[in-house]
C-alpha cells in the first residue's frame, strides 16, 4: 500500500480480489484528485477515476490533467496505459434508454481498463420491447449481462426471464417524479419475480463491473486464488500474509 499525504491506496487490491482499486471522485476535491494524480505518475500506476464531472476534471490543474484520458459522456478517467483486451467480450452491456447511457459507458469503460471486452446495446428498453427481442440472442450468448434501466426498470426482471446468464441490474436514476431519483427502479429491481437477479446501488455501472468481473474471473480461471494469498501483502509491512 502506499501513502501520499491523507490519501492511502491499496495497491495489491486487483491481486487479492481480480479487481483494481479505482478513485471515486464525486466527493473528492481537485486538491485530493490531484495529489492521487501525481502519487500515480511517480510509481508508474495505472489509475482508474469515476464520477468525474467535467467541471472537476477542468478545474484539475493542467500538468495532472493532461497525464488523463477523459470520457465526458461517462465521467470516467483513466491514467496510464491502455489495456490489451484479448478474445471475443463475454459481457453484454445492455441499457433501456439513451438517458441511460452514462451509466452503461461506466461500465463498458471500467472493463475495458481491466482488459475485458464487452458488448454494448442501447435504447432497447422495454416499452418497444421488439427492439430487445430483435437482439436476445446476441445477449443470451454472453455469459453475464449488465441491465442498466431507469423508471420502472422492467428490462432486467424480462431479460432474467428470457436467458441463462448471469443478469446484473443497475437501477438508474433516469425518471421523474414518482421515479425518486432511482429509488422506484431500485426497489422494482429487487421486488423482481424473476429468481437469480443480482441488483447493484442506483447507478452503479462501476460495481456492476466488477461484480460481472469476479464471475468471469471465476469462469476463466483467473481469480486471485487462495492458494495465491500467502504470496500477498494485506499491511504495509514486508510480512506476508
Amino acid at each position: 500500500m502506499t501513502h501520499f499525504p491523507a490519501i492511502i491506496m491499496d495497491e495489491q487490491r486487483r491481486a487479492r480480489t481480480g479487481v483494481e482499486e479505482a478513485v471515486l471522485c464525486e466527493q473528492k476535491t481537485v486538491d485530493q484528485i490531484g495529489d492521487i494524480i501525481r502519487m500515480s505518475q511517480a510509481e508508474n500506476i495505472r489509475r482508474l477515476y469515476t464520477r468525474l464531472s467535467f467541471e472537476k476534471f477542468d478545474a484539475i490543474p493542467a500538468p495532472q490533467r493532461d497525464l488523463l484520458r477523459y470520457r465526458r459522456d461517462a465521467c470516467i478517467a483513466v491514467q496510464g496505459e491502455v489495456a490489451d483486451i484479448p478474445g471475443p467480450p463475454q459481457t453484454a452491456i445492455v441499457s433501456g434508454g439513451s438517458s441511460d447511457a452514462p451509466v452503461a459507458l461506466e461500465v463498458q469503460e471500467t472493463l475495458a481498463f481491466h482488459g475485458h471486452s464487452s458488448l454494448l446495446i442501447q435504447d432497447v428498453g422495454v416499452a418497444g420491447l421488439w427492439r430487445l427481442l430483435e437482439r436476445v440472442k446476441d445477449i443470451a450468448a454472453m455469459p453475464v449481462v449488465i441491465a442498466v434501466a431507469g423508471m420502472d426498470a422492467a428490462l432486467p426482471t424480462v431479460l432474467s426471464g428470457l436467458i441463462p446468464s448471469i443478469v446484473i441490474g443497475v437501477p438508474s436514476s433516469t425518471g421523474y417524479g414518482a421515479a425518486r431519483g432511482g429509488e422506484t427502479a431500485l426497489n422494482a429491481m429487487l421486488a423482481s419475480c424473476s429468481p437469480g437477479l443480482t441488483v447493484t446501488n442506483i447507478d452503479n455501472g462501476y460495481g456492476a463491473a466488477c461484480a460481472a468481473m469476479r464471475a468471469l474471473n471465476m469462469l476463466n480461471n483467473t481469480p486471485a486464488t487462495a492458494a495465491k494469498l500467502d504470496k500477498i501483502r494485506i499491511t504495509n509491512q514486508e510480512t506476508a500474509y
